[in-house]
């Protein structure tokens, strides 16, 4: 009875927890974008103000225009790479897989940020463009430099999901189909592509729901193009005719989308999935001719291009520059001294303090979700696993507005604290930890926890000294991805921060918006290597150099 109290007592913490800062916050929402502030009475006037005024419901046309079109490239890359990848040797191809996974873990303002440099109105690409050819090139600005942006950033994702599933392809049918005449091109599309559509719908749900979201790319290269993220963020945070109750009830809408298209997607998961066992599974072959050709110019070249803004970054960050934004075409560390050693500049160290702190709760609170949800299936825990997703599935930014708008005033302030930051990066991560946790749990016998427990040990000791250390591995790869995401959290934290828990997203994201490209170079470097170190141990410790979905 002890211990089956101690359980209850931890998921009913946990459970408080996540009502305190996911169910209030977005309840306050809701209530906030149907009450009239003046007569506090009942009102449906603010989603009427977004359907009468096609100023506001074309934003969510362009949101949708730019989404499904960044989805379908992202696809049309993601997919043929991920097959090149399996089925042909390519040499250097784990480098190739680490290169592509790390285009995917740089934050998407940041592509966004390297693209001006490189073909913005003044970028090297289209000066270069323009004299070359004596063309007047405005740059990549609007809707193509936003699904430029969003697909090249997003087709790693697609790649992650159909490698995945082309892993566990038996090969058998793709060599029977080869025997009854097919040519390579009829039998990716009648036997590869079906077998991986579930993978395939599964990464193209999660393209869409991300890019979707994404605040900070149309903020940065959109100019008159804007989308719906935009405009919440312009209504809650704008200089002039800012309304909060009408923001509150954008947010009601775009969390309605989100979670209409995370249902779907776990739907499709769970209706077109099936087990696939690799009794012969594909091998890559070695290419010859024009396939050869075509492989090695396709997989470097998209593999160069993806690669470009990080290469960028870290290229101009070394470039000295006059008055922030015009390049001399001198090198040195001005960019760096601007930055890690300018006074009251605390962005660097905020970032590793509060990932650090994050990264805490989210490894205990993790482990011990993923245990109860596992070992103590019940109607509470499995709330608390739904809960657990809802900060993942919504927007950056509205996230941000509930918890400002809750805890800004009344019985708890936690406004301009470090606390929030923290509390907001994670429980936004804490979904990477908690579903690589369960995986390795449901791989760990029960009868381990019943052998301790005959033994003389307690539940909740076994848990620590039995299954805990046997959890560590998946523990600490999620841990690892959750690290890397939530240091380059932008939507949540532009919403949250203040001068003195400014991070290096926005650190970057202010540099840029001021237009000293020098200092955001710099700061989009720092977190650039740390993104790849992070991976890199991310290899070490799961002993893989593949990652796949």
């Amino acid at each position: 009875m002890k211990n089956f109290s101690i359980w209850k007592i931890i998921s009913f913490t946990l459970l408080a927890f996540f009502i305190l800062f996911v169910v209030y916050p977005l309840a306050l929402i809701l209530y906030q974008s149907v009450i009239d502030p003046e007569t506090s009475g009942f009102t449906l006037s603010y989603f009427s103000k977004f359907m009468e005024r096609k100023y506001y419901w074309s934003t969510l046309i362009n949101s949708f225009s730019v989404t499904i079109c960044a989805t379908l490239v992202a696809t049309a890359i993601g997919l043929p790479m991920a097959y090149v990848l399996r089925s042909v040797k390519i040499p250097g191809s784990k480098y190739l897989n680490i290169l592509i996974v790390i285009s995917y873990l740089s934050p998407p303002f940041i592509g966004a940020y390297a693209w001006i440099q490189l073909l913005g109105r003044n970028g090297f690409l289209t000066k270069t463009i323009n004299s070359t050819f004596g063309l007047n090139f405005e740059g990549i600005y609007g809707f193509a430099g936003i699904v430029l942006v969003f697909s090249l950033q997003s087709f790693p994702l697609i790649y992650m999901y159909v490698a995945g599933a082309l892993k566990n392809l038996d090969n058998s049918l793709n060599e029977a189909a080869e025997s009854l005449g097919y040519t390579p091109l009829q039998r990716v599309r009648m036997i590869i592509i079906p077998l991986v559509m579930p993978s395939l719908l599964a990464g193209a749900l999660l393209v869409f729901m991300r890019v979707f979201s994404d605040f900070g790319t149309p903020m940065l290269i959109g100019e008159g193009f804007r989308t719906f993220p935009v405009l919440i963020y312009t209504q809650f945070m704008g200089e002039v005719s800012t309304d909060d109750h009408f923001a509150a009830a954008l947010c009601v809408i775009v969390i309605l989308i989100t979670l209409f298209f995370f249902f779907l997607q776990r739907y499709i998961s769970k209706k077109y999935a099936y087990s696939m066992t690799a009794l012969k599974p594909m091998s890559p072959v070695t290419a010859t001719g024009s396939r050869k050709l075509f492989s090695y110019a396709f997989v470097y070249g998209i593999t160069l291009i993806a690669m470009l803004p990080q290469m960028t970054v870290i290229f101009t960050s070394f470039l000295e520059t006059a008055g922030g934004s015009v390049y001399t075409g001198a090198f040195s560390l001005m960019n760096y001294e601007n930055t890690i050693f300018a006074k009251d500049n605390h962005s660097i160290l905020n970032t590793y303090l509060f990932g650090l702190a994050a990264i805490s709760i989210v490894v205990v609170f993790g482990t011990l979700i993923s245990y109860l949800t596992a070992r103590k299936p019940s109607f509470l825990t499995n709330i608390l696993d739904t809960l657990t997703m809802f900060p993942y599935i919504i927007p950056g930014s509205v996230l941000g507005i509930a918890l400002l708008s809750s805890f800004n005033s009344g019985w708890l302030v936690l406004s301009g604290t470090a606390i929030i930051m923290i509390i907001s990066l994670s429980i936004r991560r804490m979904p990477y930890t908690i579903r690589s946790s369960t995986a390795i749990i449901s791989q760990i016998s029960p009868s381990m926890e019943e052998a301790a427990v005959s033994l003389g040990s307690t539940e909740f000791q076994s848990f620590r000294k039995v299954i805990v250390p046997m959890m560590l591995p998946g523990v600490l790869a999620g841990a690892i991805m959750s690290w890397i995401t939530l240091i380059s959290e932008l939507s949540s934290s532009i919403i949250l921060y203040t001068s003195n828990t400014s991070t290096l997203t926005v650190a970057i994201y202010a540099e840029v918006i001021r237009s000293n490209f020098g200092n955001a170079a710099a700061y989009s470097t720092i977190l650039t290597l740390t993104s790849i170190i992070s991976l890199l141990i991310f290899f070490k410790v799961t002993d893989n150099q593949d990652i796949s979905v």
